[in-house]
Parts: C-alpha cells; structure tokens; sequence
C-alpha cells in the first residue's frame, strides 16, 4: 500500500526490497567473504551447526579489482608497483612459451604474410573465424592469434604471484559456500562480466517469471541498468545482510523522468552524454531519487551507450538511473546470444506486467514525481576535472580553464601557481633524448576501466584515431605512462579483429591486463627522471584517462591535475602532450613533411564508426566470450585451496585475517550505550571522499600499515595495495584516514595525521587513536557536507569502528556511507539545518557526551553535552 500511495509517502515511509542476486567485486568483495568465515567460527564458538553458515540469496564474485601495472610499452622491466611485490620466481626465468618477441608467426601458419609488429602492420578487414582463447590478439595480416604481448604475459604472471592467498581464499569460498559463484582474474572486471556474461533480464526458475535484480558492493553495479535490470551499489554491511536472505531496506523514492530528445553531434561520444546528464541531474538535485529516461532520445542511444550512462549513475547522486526494456534492448539480446524462444517469453511477461517501453510516443507514458528534459543535439564533446568528476570543461574551453585553474586559489578547481612561473619551462633528459615539461604536461595517459570499455563505438574510435595518426606520422612521447586495460576480452577481441590494435599499441596503448588498474590508483611509478623534473619545477602535471574516478592524488603523489575523457580524447591528448591545448586552433603535431595535423584531420566520423562496428561487433564475440567465462583459465583451475568446513586461519598471513567484529558476540543484544566524554579524532571539512577514509591503492612507506607489514618481514615491493589486503583489519584499520591528502583541520596541511589532545603529539591517525582507546576515551569525527562520497566501501565504516569511532557528526552524507554507518554502530548524526561546527563556534578540542533514547526513529533530536554546554542536534533521518 505504501507503494501504491507513492505520491504522499515518497521519502516518508521505508519499503523492504529483495534482490534476485548479489555482486561481488573483490576489494569490497572479500571483506565480506571473510565475514562469513569469521561468522562460521563465531556459530562454531556459540555452540551452533557452522555448516549452516551460507548466503542464501546467489551471489557472483569477480577478481577484478587487483591488477597492477607492474609492466606497459614504455617500461617493460621489473620494476615494483608502488606497494607492488616479489614474484615467486624472476620474470627473466619464464619460459619461450610464456614471453614471446614481438615479431612470430601466427598460430597455424606455416608461413606468415606479414611481420606481425606493431610497428609494420596495416589494417585488413577480413573476417575473423578463429576461436576467442585467452589470448585473443590477431595478426594483423590474416586475422589468426598470436600469442599475448609480454606486457599481459607478465602482469598476470604478477597479479597470480603476489594475490595467491586471496584467490586461494577465494577458491575456498566457492567451494563450501553454497550460492557463491566465483569469476577467477583475467576474465573482466565486475561491471563488464555483469553486462556480458551474469545478466538475465528476466529470470525463469521453475516455470516462474520474475524481472532480473541486482545489488553489488560497487556503487557502478547500475551499469546494468541500460539493459532493463534494477540494480544498485550498496554498502558491504548491507549486501552481507541480503546475502543472508535479509531485504534491502530504503525510503521509498521519488522517481525522476529525465526526458531525452534530439540527436548528438557525432564529435560527442557517449561520455559527452554522460557528462551532461551528469551535470543536469546533479544540478536538479537527484540525490536519493531513482531516475528513468524515457523520450524520443532514447530509441536513438544503443545498449552501450545507456550502459555507459548507467554506469556513472553515483556521479549524479541518485540511487539508480534505469532505462526500461524495449526493441533495442531485444535487438542486442537477440545479438549476444539469447535464443528465439527465451526472447519472445521474456516480451510477452514484460508487456503483460507494463515493463516494457513503447519505442514510439505514447499517451500512457508512466507518471514522475518531477521531469527532466535534456536535449542531446545541444550537446558538445567534454572532459572532466581536474580534481572532481563532476566539474565538466568543455573541449573548446579546455585551454583558457586550465589556465584559469592556475590562477585560482588551491581548491577544487585552482592550483594557485604565480604569474610568473606559469610559463615555466623544465628539460628533461630521458632514453637519450632531452624533452621540455611545462604545466599541462600529460604524463600519465590511460584507456582503461568498465565506464567506456563496454561501449565499441567510443574504444573504436579510439582505435580508428590511432591509426588515423600513425598514417600522418604522430606518436606519443615515451615518458608519457600509457596503458590500455580493457574491461574484458571482449574489447581486445574486436580492437584486434578490426585491425586498429596495432596502432593503437604503436602509440604505446598496449593490453597491460584486465582488471581495474590506473582507475583505482595502481599505475607503475613514473621514470624518476620525469618524477624529479616535475617536483624540480613545480609543476601542475596531468593525468588523462577514461575511466569513472579522478580522485586528487589516486593517480600519483606527482600528478596533481587528473581530467577523465574519452578514450579518443586520451588518445589525443597523450599525442598533444599537454592539456594545455586549443584543438580548434593548434595541431596535435607535425608530419614527416612538416606539415601541422589538426585534430579533426584524425577523429574518425560516425560513418566509419558505424560501419566498423557493424562488421566486427557480432554475437559471436558473445557467444565465444561466454565459452571462454565457463573454461576458466589454467592458472586459477590448479589452484589448490582447502575444503574444511571453517578456513584454516593462518596467523602469520598478512591478507586474510579472522576480523574481531564477532568476538564479543553474544546470544541476546545488549541495549544502546551512551557515549561519554568523546574526544574528536578529526575536524574535516567538505565532500571528504571515500578514499579519504579508506584509501584504495598503494600503501606509503612512512604510513602505519607500511611499519605493520614490515614488522612482519615484508619489504616495500611486497606492501601490495590496501583494496588487495582488505582481508586483513589490521591493515585495514592502520590504513584507515591514511590518505595523503586528508585535511584535517588540526593539522592544517593535507596529511594522514591528527592531534592527540591529552598528550597534544601530533601523530598518524592510527597511533593517536590507540592512544585513546588504551585510555578507555570515545572517539567522534566533525565533518561538513557531503561526508563519505565516492565507492561503496564497508572500510570506510568498520575501519573507523576499530579505531573507536562511535558517531560522526556532519552536514550532510552521501547515502550509501551512511548506511554503513549506521550498519556497523556508528552514529551518523547531522547538524540541524543552517548550522555546522564553525557557526556553533567549535574547534574540535571538546570533549561530548550523547544520550541514545531506548526507541529511536527517524529525525529524531539528541542533545549533546559539551563539559556544561547543551546544544541540540539532529540525527540522520534514516538513523535506528
């Protein structure tokens, strides 16, 4: 009844949700998987059955997320990854058949017709007929595979290598839990093989219809949502309680109808799209909303583009952006191999329940509680940055921005560099030869993450650009980090099939691995030489790539400005070398013959696009990708793992570790505890990120994670990254608030470090809250809007539970972190509108006592008691 009343209980009631399935991602994944482990021992210890212990709801775990960039075109040398470490065996010892040259002949041939180089070939658009393998890179010339670069050959050799105990945990996890699916590394990321491989749209379990729904504990499990799928990200804490058969529990949500009309610019790729959509919707205030398109625009975007969309539904904020069923959404199913009968059964169910949409306008079109409208043919190509995915920059103004970013203020969008040095110039010498850095500076240039790689238009056109360029002579300075890690086999297969991977690999943008790289922080360290003229100079040095997060300082501690474009645009400007460029009026750079190449002279026209992906994405790269999901790979099936009933915790292991969260448990809950005298650990300021509380990538060598795992033995090259040791609470509290550039007003400079006010040290925040817990001190965290924005990570929470955190006071939360919160026992209280910390006067040096009435509901009022001083407060309205 709720439900049906939508329009007076929208935001006023809570609706119990349960999800056909759950996806797992494993940096928020094994947190979880542990979790279970460690309930089985806590059942064991209770004196219960611990073989009971299983999810209830399916559950499909990806290894994604751990891949690093130990090796690319321009650094094929073992060189550690920032928390990069040791092979079991040297990558000089690989054998002939593992590490190949560049120049073989192809499989099955007894002579080539070509040298298959990068660097020699040219492009044949003859048909591919070769089975997909694991390998799946083509000669140019005739079309037949030919063995993986090295790049990819060692980076797995790697990523098996350093990840052994996780994927061994993993392993153990598919075999004694029921309903757990795990999809080893190598095969995609999670968002990718959810699309492509895990998707149903509609499930049929005993004869009986039901729509497919998903949550994962990423905040882009929405990618499904181009294909008709409910699905969103939800917090760890929560997903572990679905997987136990509990619902999802939300406010009931107003639903926007966000109307698209018109037809894009063909220089505008999808993400120019998104970035549009993203703008509008956030600037409509959709935080908290479901949204669905719908609109003559619609029928005009294929599958790829509303995935893509989807994909960055947290960047507006909402809960979920959908886009319903319809013709084209039945033209791709039929193309990725859904048989006749399965297609027209799941049409007939969708229409008889009114979940099919109606390609043309209807007078029955569903009613919203608000539309948006957005025209696409007023749409113009767009990056975003330089510190913020939501801060849109015109290709055409990119130029007079970034200089404008030099002169603000150091901010969201200012550098504050002096006048005169903005001009600055910095040589270089590197292999040889001298180069000239200034501000704008592209040094890191990466293709990569499940945001675009779904899409072959704009990974095409990328490819179609490089070739583009290689014919008039471009290339891309060597310094430049570049990479190309696709989001499943699926693009290497027809990148290589339509004959624009060598040129692509020319420019440097060779397959390095698939799994998330350079998006969650893990690129190879720059040469020390461009490190050295970059701090040298003080200059503001630019990273560029495609993927869905561009988080200050993720990329690097030396790459100050990061702007998120599209893959041909990444192309582009890691052929410019700078950002710091006006494509309309300067050249990307100067033939053999001197002559000046615009960027219009190489992007590739929607004509050519078209016709390129309508000869080489086919449902046969479906179909033999799916093949290639079910075989596994031979790395991940002779992986030996135990197979007891509860996991053999080793206590020397520093990735998986029993988590302390259950040792007190006991039969009947204990009641609400009041929180006396609290100190404040940290005073933040605004829109404090996810990554500022739980840090995803390398782990600093002066960081208290970084002295634990070397008290036990391991070096630097063996440090590893924080989302890969997420098994582990103890590095996982150590590396919590370890970001290097945390703000915290106590200290006045980004830094991972607080104030211990009873001593008054400075120290990291780690030691300082062992301090207080030794002292038996509560502890709280004052912060301003928008607190725990960015991924879905349950560290962010159960992180600051361990370092004795009992509530966060701010203005506002991004949802999914409050839910967190609030599922782990931490307070998420808010001030009360139009008051925050420095309006009340506070300079986090009180101390605070809060009473909890017995019954709590939403809204309700606390009063706070500083030593003698009443204030009053309000809760989080979701807060029981």
């Amino acid at each position: 009844m709720n439900i049906l009343d939508w329009k007076t209980k929208q935001n006023n009631v809570e609706v119990p949700f349960s999800p056909a399935r759950v996806l797992l991602q494993d940096f928020t994944g094994i947190p979880a998987m542990v979790d279970f482990a460690a309930m089985r021992e806590a059942v064991k210890n209770l004196g219960g059955d611990p073989m009971k212990v299983h999810p209830a709801c399916p559950t499909d775990l990806t290894v994604d997320h751990s891949l690093q960039i130990d090796f690319s075109k321009c650094a094929i040398q073992n060189a550690p990854n920032p928390g990069g470490g040791d092979l079991q065996r040297p990558l000089a010892k690989l054998s002939s058949s593992q590490v190949q040259t560049r120049k073989v002949l192809c499989r099955g041939q007894a002579v080539c017709k070509g040298p298959c180089d990068a660097g020699e070939s040219s492009h044949n658009s003859g048909r591919f007929s070769a089975q997909i393998e694991n390998t799946p890179i083509l000669c140019p010339f005739h079309l037949q595979p030919v063995p993986e670069p090295e790049t990819v050959l060692k980076n797995q050799e790697v990523e098996f290598g350093r990840n052994r105990e996780r994927l061994q945990f993993f392993k153990w996890s598919s075999k004694v839990f029921r309903n757990v699916a795990v999809i080893p590394p190598e095969m995609g990321m999670a968002h990718q093989v959810n699309l492509e491989y895990l998707s149903r749209v509609v499930f049929e379990v005993k004869d009986f219809l039901y729509p497919d729904s998903v949550v994962g504990t990423d905040s882009h499990t929405t990618m499904v949502n181009g294909l008709g799928i409910l699905g969103w990200g939800v917090g760890g804490i929560e997903t572990e309680a679905v997987m136990l058969g509990m619902p999802v529990t939300l406010t009931l949500p107003e639903v926007v109808g966000c109307e698209l009309t018109g037809l894009a610019s063909p220089l505008a790729t999808s993400i120019d799209v998104v970035l549009n959509i993203t703008k509008q919707l956030r600037q409509a205030g959709v935080s908290g909303k479901f949204v669905e398109f719908f609109g003559t625009g619609v029928s005009q975007l294929s599958i790829a583009d509303r995935t893509t969309i989807a994909n960055m539904c947290p960047e507006y904020g909402a809960i979920l952006s959908f886009f319903p069923v319809d013709n084209v959404t039945l033209k791709h199913l039929k193309h990725t191999g859904f048989d006749k009968a399965k297609l027209e059964s799941m049409e007939t169910y969708l229409k008889a329940v009114k979940l099919f949409r109606n390609d043309q306008i209807s007078l029955e079109e569903p009613e919203y509680s608000q539309i948006i409208q957005i025209d696409l043919s007023c749409i113009t190509p767009y990056v975003s940055g330089p510190k913020r995915a939501q801060d849109r920059v015109s290709v055409t103004n990119m130029k007079s921005d970034f200089q404008a970013c030099l002169n603000e203020k150091i901010g969201f969008k200012g550098f504050q560099i002096a006048a005169e040095k903005q001009n600055d110039i910095v040589p270089v010498k590197y292999e040889g030869n001298e180069y000239r850095l200034s501000h704008g500076s592209v040094v890191i240039a990466a293709v990569i993450s499940c945001t675009n790689n779904c899409n072959p238009s704009v990974m095409l056109a990328a490819g179609l650009l490089a070739r583009k360029a290689v014919s008039a002579g471009l290339v891309v300075q060597p310094y430049i980090r570049t990479s190309l890690s696709p989001g499943s086999g699926m693009v290497t297969h027809y990148l290589s099939s339509s004959g624009v991977l060598p040129y692509l690999s020319k420019l440097g943008f060779e397959v390095v691995g698939y799994g998330c790289s350079t998006c969650v922080g893990n690129t190879a360290p720059l040469p020390e030489a461009i490190r050295n003229a970059i701090k040298q100079g003080e200059l503001v040095a630019c990273g560029v790539l495609s993927g869905n997060k561009n988080f200050e300082g993720r990329l690097c501690d030396c790459v100050r400005a990061n702007y998120l474009a599209s893959p041909p645009l990444v192309v582009a400007y890691a052929i410019a070398g700078t950002v710091n460029i006006d494509f309309s009026t300067e050249p990307l750079g100067i033939d053999p013959n001197g002559k000046n190449i615009y960027l219009r002279d190489v992007w590739p026209t929607r004509e050519e696009l078209q016709q390129v992906e309508e000869e080489y994405v086919i449902s046969s790269i479906f179909k033999e990708l799916k093949e290639k999901m079910e075989k596994g790979n031979k790395r991940w099936n002779f992986l030996e793992a135990p197979e007891s009933v509860l996991f053999p915790w080793d206590l020397k292991s520093t990735y998986i570790r029993c988590p302390p969260f259950f040792d007190k448990l006991v039969k009947e809950p204990v009641s609400l505890q009041s929180i006396e005298n609290a100190h404040v650990l940290l005073y933040l300021g605004d829109s404090i990120t996810t990554d500022h509380i739980s840090p995803a990538g390398s782990i600093a060598r002066n960081s208290a994670a970084a002295k634990y795992l070397t008290n036990k033995g391991l070096t630097p090259r063996e440090f590893n990254s924080y989302g890969a040791r997420r098994g582990n609470d103890a590095v996982m509290t150590r590396g919590t608030f370890a970001n290097i550039k945390l703000l915290n007003k106590f200290i006045g400079k980004p830094a991972p470090k607080t104030v211990h006010f009873p001593s008054g040290q400075t120290l990291d925040v780690f030691e300082a809250a062992e301090l207080y817990q030794k002292e038996g001190i509560p502890l709280i965290i004052l912060a301003g809007k928008k607190y725990g924005l960015g991924s879905s990570r349950d560290w962010t929470a159960k992180g600051p539970f361990l370092l004795g955190v009992k509530a966060v006071i701010a203005e506002s939360y991004e949802k999914i972190h409050k839910g967190h919160l609030i599922g782990i026992g931490i307070a998420p209280l808010q001030f009360l509108p139009g008051e925050n910390a420095n309006i009340l006067g506070l300079t986090g040096k009180e101390q605070f006592s809060i009473s909890f009435p017995q019954e709590l509901f939403p809204g309700i009022t606390l009063d706070i008691k500083m030593h003698n001083v009443f204030w009053k407060h309000s809760a989080t309205p979701d807060f029981h």
